[in-house]
């Protein structure tokens, strides 16, 4: 009797918890859909979306949306009666997944392209940096954005096609299947023929594994560009040549920026990574199974909305820094004023010495 009781106490617990998750998904959704559409048209609206450093943020920004908006539909979906509702979470979920994969391979496109850059002003600090090695950065960032886009795709093949084909889409038939990222593999056999059992634990699995290692890939790529970023940035302030202050202004926002995209990619991560860990060692549900679901919502359905504003805020501070470079040049001498514009001739940015990458400095 008192298992009985415990069991549907913990039942209680779950559909409150489950009810708790589909609000504040609904709400963090909601609040990424317009972070990343804010995203989307200030590129368009200023016309920067084609620069070298702005195309990987333009198309993250895509992926985001595209993201939320999935979330947002999961959310909608969660307790409404709808004609084959498991079919379109099952798909959902499988479109939801390209996303993620496609979020994690551009954030690690625009971290590396932010280090590149820094690296070509350290460069330019010492000798001047040829254009093809400038041109060739460029078009390397155009065939990762391309791979960035094919690769999810061509992942998530098997589970459309198999998965359709063999009705693993009955496992979605409880409705907060729908809400959560993946289902438990304990509960892939309920309502599915024993023919088709093993093919849909085999596709959990593969998209489990494809999920893991996408994000533990691009995590470890992201900390050793971090790493060197922050040994970049050391020698800029070791180094003993002078440099303008809008050449420090932009050096310090790329440093910046290669710091905090890499934060807050792991903090909407993160708590889904260390959720899908336990539930594959303890798939039964517990009390730290239900304070993941909800952390994994507040997290995981935000990521436009994360990335929005570390840019927004980046950009406040940059023209922010600009302003203060100024107002330093308006207090000083004449002949100093003179010497830092001799000295910021051979710091120019990277771009003007390829025509297709104009303006990225005042981009930032």
């Amino acid at each position: 009797m008192a298992f009985l009781l415990e069991a549907s106490t913990l039942e209680d617990s779950l559909d409150l918890a489950f009810s708790a998750v589909q609000w504040i998904q609904f709400v963090m959704a909601t609040l990424s859909v317009i972070g990343s559409s804010s995203l989307i048209a200030y590129t368009v609206f200023q016309n920067i979306q084609k620069s070298p450093e702005m195309r990987p943020l333009f198309y993250l920004s895509i992926s985001d949306l595209l993201l939320g908006i999935c979330w947002l539909i999961e959310a909608l979906l969660y307790g409404t009666p709808t004609a084959n509702k498991d079919i379109i979470c099952y798909n959902l979920q499988a479109v939801g997944q390209i996303f993620y994969i496609s979020s994690f391979l551009y954030t690690v496109n625009y971290i590396w392209y932010l280090y590149k850059e820094l690296r070509m002003k350290h460069n330019q600090s010492g000798q001047s940096t040829f254009p093809l090695v400038i041109e060739n950065t460029c078009r390397v960032g155009q065939i990762a954005i391309i791979l960035s886009s094919l690769i999810p795709l061509l992942l998530m093949i098997p589970v459309f096609c198999l998965g359709n084909a063999s009705e693993c889409f009955r496992n979605f038939s409880q409705s907060h299947r729908c809400i959560l990222i993946y289902s438990p593999p304990s509960a892939m056999a309920e309502l599915l023929p024993s023919a088709n059992t093993s093919v849909c634990n085999t596709l959990y699995f593969y998209g489990l594994a494809i999920f893991l290692a996408s994000f533990l890939l691009s995590l470890l790529t992201i900390v050793v560009l971090l790493i060197q970023a922050q040994m970049l940035y050391k020698k800029f302030v070791k180094s003993t040549g002078f440099l303008g202050s809008e050449q420090w202004a932009v050096i310090h926002i790329v440093e910046q920026r290669v710091r905090y995209y890499p934060v807050a990619f792991f903090c909407c991560w993160g708590p889904a990574v260390i959720l899908m860990v336990i539930k594959l060692i303890k798939p039964q549900d517990t009390k730290l199974h239900m304070a993941l679901y909800i952390l994994q919502a507040l997290t995981a359905s935000s990521q436009g909305l994360l990335n929005c504003g570390v840019y927004g805020w980046t950009q406040y501070k940059f023209f922010q820094l600009k302003q203060e470079a100024r107002r330093d040049v308006d207090t000083q001498t004449p002949l100093l004023c003179s010497q830092k514009r001799l000295y910021s001739r051979g710091l120019e940015p990277l771009e003007s010495a390829l025509p297709s990458a104009t303006n990225s400095s005042t981009i930032l």
